[in-house]
């Protein structure tokens, strides 16, 4: 009898606590659902305003987009639902997967905006002015305005050092056009960020963003120390070509030579001409045949998209999912040559990742794991564009042409990597340490930093704010390291597929026609959204931890 008497007591107990349980989250997928209810249609609103404005230029649709994003940053303001949060979590009674999945993720939501109104809105209206400055810059050169893609033409093609540095002069003075703005809304977002107890913006950026600020900088030391002699290697190289090109010796070389404005992008050192293979091409029809291939349909996202240039419209490119559901868009800028086959090619990842999301996870679920995971299915699709396999397979060259080219096109993509991976570095030390200290010397510290990690010359005497000519730095503060995570794992799922989806070799492997890797993407990238963390989706798609390993492997001991 005692025995029956503890086993119902226990049962009772047991009991209650399963009620309590169903109770507690019963209100909070109560409170989801009217939290969803403000937020979706503010999210849209916002999301196709800004759109807009991006490809018309026009000022009152920036000031409208910044107003609704004024009205979704005070939902998260309210310190009532904030109260409410934290109550949530810390009953420890959220034991259902998927809410304790949002509530993680509303808390630091919440937790990003719990500071005072005015400062959040001068925020917003600060950075939406920046940005309006910028896609209206266009730099003037001999009486004739130029636009971004005829600046990039100029410096990749001209043998005239002293138009070269014209141009690249020309393209910096935004810089001292926006570096008041940009160290002032540097400051207000430190006074945000250490009113809610962090030290800085950067540190609250990357936590906010469930990334450790110590194992990101341990990754980037590793990386430095991993690209650092194969890097001074290929800068040998490049310099070896440029002054040949430009008959002059390597030590007169100055940074308008290298064919870029920032030094970002490699500079086309080797006897192929990717462009060629592009400009009789219709690069937006291979595209769509190319994820018509993987089962990944584009042509719904193409349609609503804007894809060429027009005076105003934002010279940059970008994809947007406007409401979760299926209305993603890409803006471009299309030309017929490498680097926008490169772009359609990324943005379009974006976009799948973002249309194939799993449609029966809650809304707040219906996201990406991390930005740098939809970075990783963009640079690994973008990348596409100089692998010799993959131009026989959508462009039609020979398999003769494959190996006439395919040495340079390993060693182009290898340069182009090791290039953006120290350029990576650039932008991620020079933000930590802006954001450290906005009032020390930011001219010099972003041309020591250049020095040191992209081995350019700093032109003599030079004191401008060319750190503030880059648009990220304003507009994507504190995202760039997502880039070169990116690229890790872009090269991690590359070899998985190749190796346990597709059983083939990688480096020849293009997944032209292979409906395999879009099942598998969708199964274990797309539809997982933010159900769980990053670290998690990883390991169950790849078997393994995030890891440069397969980088390395790729292009730096290939």
């Amino acid at each position: 009898m005692r025995l029956i008497g503890f086993a119902l007591l226990i049962a009772l107990a047991t009991g209650c606590g399963v009620s309590k349980t169903k109770k507690v989250e019963a209100e909070f997928a109560t409170f989801l659902a009217q939290h969803e209810a403000k937020v979706k249609p503010l999210s849209i609103a916002y999301a196709e305003c800004s759109y807009e404005a991006a490809v018309s230029g026009s000022d009152s649709l920036y000031t409208k987009a910044a107003d609704f994003s004024v009205q979704l940053t005070k939902v998260y303001t309210d310190k009532k639902a904030f109260e409410r949060i934290k109550q949530f979590k810390s009953s420890g009674l959220i034991k259902d997967s998927l809410l304790s999945r949002q509530l993680d993720i509303l808390y630091l939501y919440f937790l990003g905006n719990q500071a005072d109104t005015a400062i959040l809105e001068d925020l917003i209206r600060k950075q939406s002015n920046i940005e309006k400055q910028f896609a209206a810059y266009r730099p003037v050169v001999g009486g004739k305005k130029l636009a971004d893609n005829e600046i990039d033409d100029i410096l990749r093609n001209s043998v005239n050092s002293q138009e070269l540095e014209q141009v690249w002069n020309a393209s910096k003075m935004i810089g001292s056009q926006v570096e008041k703005d940009v160290i002032a809304l540097v400051r207000k977002r430190n006074e945000l960020a250490k009113g809610l107890g962090f030290s800085n913006y950067h540190e609250m950026s990357l936590k906010l963003s469930e990334q450790d600020p110590a194992e990101v900088e341990k990754l980037f030391d590793e990386l430095d120390v991993l690209t650092r002699d194969g890097f001074a290697s290929v800068k040998t190289e490049i310099d070896s070509y440029l002054s040949k090109r430009f008959n002059m010796s390597t030590d007169e070389l100055m940074p308008w030579h290298y064919q870029n404005r920032f030094f970002q992008e490699a500079p086309a050192i080797y006897s192929m001409n990717i462009d060629k293979y592009y400009e009789n091409t219709d690069i937006l029809k291979v595209t769509k045949d190319y994820y018509n291939g993987l089962q990944l349909p584009v042509d719904d996202i193409i349609d609503r998209s804007s894809l060429y240039e027009k005076e105003g419209k934002n010279q940059h490119a970008f994809c947007t999912d406007i409401d979760r559901s299926g209305d993603v868009r890409v803006l471009l800028n299309l030309r017929n040559n490498g680097y926008w086959m490169n772009t359609i090619l990324h943005e379009l990842g974006h976009g799948v990742y973002s249309k194939f999301n799993d449609p029966q996870l809650p809304y707040f679920l219906r996201d990406a794991a991390h930005t740098f995971t939809t970075e990783a299915i963009a640079l690994m699709f973008g990348r596409f564009y100089s692998n010799p396999y993959w131009i026989r397979d959508n462009i039609g060259i020979s398999n003769d042409e494959v190996n006439k080219i395919k040495t340079d096109c390993r060693n182009t993509l290898r340069l182009e990597q090791l290039l953006f991976s120290r350029w990576s570095q650039v932008m991620f030390r020079f933000e930590k340490a802006m954001y450290q200290n906005p009032d020390q010397d930011l001219n010099k510290l972003w041309w020591d930093l250049v020095e040191k990690y992209q081995l350019l010359k700093r032109p003599e005497g030079r004191n401008q704010p060319d750190w503030a000519s880059k648009i990220h730095i304003a507009t994507f503060p504190c995202y760039y390291h997502n880039y070169l995570l990116g690229d890790l794992l872009a090269s991690q799922l590359y070899y998985y597929i190749s190796e346990n989806v597709l059983h083939s070799v990688p480096g020849e492997e293009s997944f032209t026609n292979k409906p395999a890797v879009g099942k598998y993407l969708m199964e274990n990238v797309f539809k997982p959204g933010m159900r769980y963390p990053w670290e998690e989706m990883i390991e169950k798609a790849t078997g393994e931890k995030l890891t440069a390993k397969y980088y390395a492997k790729q292009f730096v001991n290939p």
